[in-house]
């Protein structure tokens, strides 16, 4: 029988899980069947690069070192409301399960677990969501204002110039153009860019929106606002 699931080379998947032979055991069998894999060893690593890199499925352990899997989930939630989580647990009661699901999950599956179980529930959500169409956060060129912001090639175009930005203030202009007017909170930015949400870092992040608002002020309507004691938003009137 044809298998419709996804084909070789076509599935890129993040895996966090911190026990070190099941997560080499999983990332190889998905390997195996055409998947590339990023495996990471506890939740802040895994937050940091899912700000970096396109996933189209995240495979999560509950209980994570720096940040458990369900805080992690919702972090993702935050900012890409699309990509599938499967989270892995050796919990299995309901409200485990129920906090899951509420958490942004997808699927939940319970250890020990066959690898056949694995892909065949990795297959089921990937084509559902692929049915769907893009994610529309897939994009990494912004039009604010007058200004065109190609987050691939960290540059930021106006019709008085290009300004080439460093790996970090593109990935803070990133988030803050994948979600205007909308309120981003300092810790979420701090642990999507930095994977750290410490008071040092959070005085480094003020530093690089000062850095950015200089970079946009040729363009009066494009302005990253701060909201006192929650976090930043980017507005293009």
């Amino acid at each position: 029988m044809q298998n419709d699931g996804p084909k070789t080379g076509i599935g890129t998947l993040m895996l966090v899980e911190d026990d070190p032979n099941l997560g080499l055991v999983i990332q190889d069998a998905l390997k195996r069947q055409g998947y590339a894999v990023d495996l990471f060893r506890d939740g802040k690593e895994g937050l940091q690069h899912f700000n970096r890199h396109r996933y189209d499925l995240c495979l999560l352990d509950v209980m994570l070192p720096q940040k458990d899997g369900l805080s992690l989930a919702e972090d993702i939630r935050r900012t890409d409301g699309r990509v599938p989580i499967i989270f892995l647990t050796a919990k299995g009661q309901t409200e485990d399960r129920i906090a899951g699901f509420k958490a942004g999950g997808d699927d939940y599956i319970t250890k020990p677990f066959s690898k056949e179980e694995l892909l065949l529930r990795i297959e089921a959500i990937l084509r559902r969501t692929r049915a769907k169409g893009p994610a529309p956060d897939d994009r990494t060129v912004f039009q604010l204002g007058a200004f065109e912001f190609d987050s691939a090639n960290n540059t930021l175009k106006h019709p008085a110039g290009e300004r080439r930005l460093t790996k970090k203030e593109s990935a803070v202009l990133r988030l803050l153009s994948m979600h205007p007017d909308q309120v981003l909170p300092r810790e979420l930015l701090l642990n999507m860019v930095w994977g750290d949400d410490s008071y040092f870092l959070g005085r480094s992040l003020d530093v690089f929106i000062s850095r950015l608002r200089k970079y946009l002020k040729d363009d009066p309507n494009v302005r990253i606002v701060n909201v006192h004691g929650v976090g930043f938003k980017m507005q293009v009137d």
